[in-house]
């Protein structure tokens, strides 16, 4: 494609997402991934040039997994959560915070963005307690209450907010939170017009299938009849959610494309899959 047609694509987008807020959740594997990771810095910043309020929710897991490995510490893992003890707890939090987020922090700012870094425990961004849905799985939270005055002040002042999933309860403790679930929850209370599961996958596949776009009724029948499952469960299912708390829609891409971020907002074929309530 000539390059003045897929300027004149991406524009009816740009006008119709300017001052919108895009929650993305950047998955741990793809931070790993140096120029996927370069291409998604330079995308992020692009989108706040054009008028978009990004919000970034990062992972970290494969970094945790690894100097957990060097250090010679259990890893465990329960219906998908990584079982938290107190010792795992730090080496989360200083994975997740003292690293990931501050390396993000300072490549978008390096990039021409004006970026900052939080955790859950910064402003009480994240009020949180602790999930027992799967029994005892040590310090692995859920987020009861996300302080979008914090937020949206950040975003009057024109940064990009980069947003580590650490919570903290009514006691102090201190708890690992998955990346998804953070970032819909972001998504949710700022009623924000995306969500943008940015992982190591193409996007949801029926088969060998990738399905380019569903309604929240299909996404349900595809978790019911065991179409998807593993990893895609959990992250359709945040999906869901945000959708049925007024997000308007919700893509699954590959970061590991280089550029499938700017590819999937602002051209009209996309690259992963959309998930909606309906489609016109």
């Amino acid at each position: 494609m000539k390059r003045e047609a897929i300027l004149l694509e991406a524009l009816p987008y740009i006008k119709k997402f300017y001052n919108k807020i895009f929650v993305i959740k950047l998955g741990g594997s793809v931070i790993k991934n140096s120029k996927a990771k370069e291409a998604f810095i330079k995308d992020t910043v692009l989108l706040k040039y054009t008028g978009i309020n990004p919000i970034v929710v990062h992972g970290g897991g494969t970094e945790i997994s690894e100097l957990m490995n060097r250090l010679g510490m259990k890893i465990e893992f329960k219906n998908g959560y990584r079982v938290t003890d107190k010792k795992t707890m730090e080496i989360v939090e200083m994975i997740l915070v003292g690293k990931i987020n501050k390396d993000i922090v300072l490549n978008l700012n390096l990039n021409g963005g004006k970026s900052i870094g939080l955790s859950g425990k910064d402003g009480n961004l994240f009020y949180s307690e602790k999930e027992t849905k799967f029994g005892d799985i040590g310090s692995v939270g859920k987020i009861k209450k996300v302080n979008i005055d914090l937020i949206n002040k950040i975003l009057e002042d024109d940064y990009i907010p980069v947003v580590a999933p650490i919570g903290f309860d009514r006691n102090g403790v201190t708890y690992n939170i998955n990346a998804d679930i953070a970032a819909s929850e972001i998504a949710k209370a700022l009623k924000a017009e995306k969500l943008i599961l940015m992982t190591d996958v193409d996007g949801v596949f029926k088969g060998k299938k990738l399905i380019s776009s569903i309604t929240v009724k299909e996404a349900y029948e595809l978790i019911e009849n065991g179409i998807v499952s593993g990893g895609m469960v959990p992250k359709l299912q945040c999906a869901i959610s945000a959708i049925e708390n007024s997000v308007k829609a919700v893509h699954i891409i590959n970061a590991n494309v280089e550029h499938s971020l700017l590819i999937e907002i602002f051209s009209d074929k996309g690259i992963g899959t959309i998930i909606k309530e309906e489609f016109e």
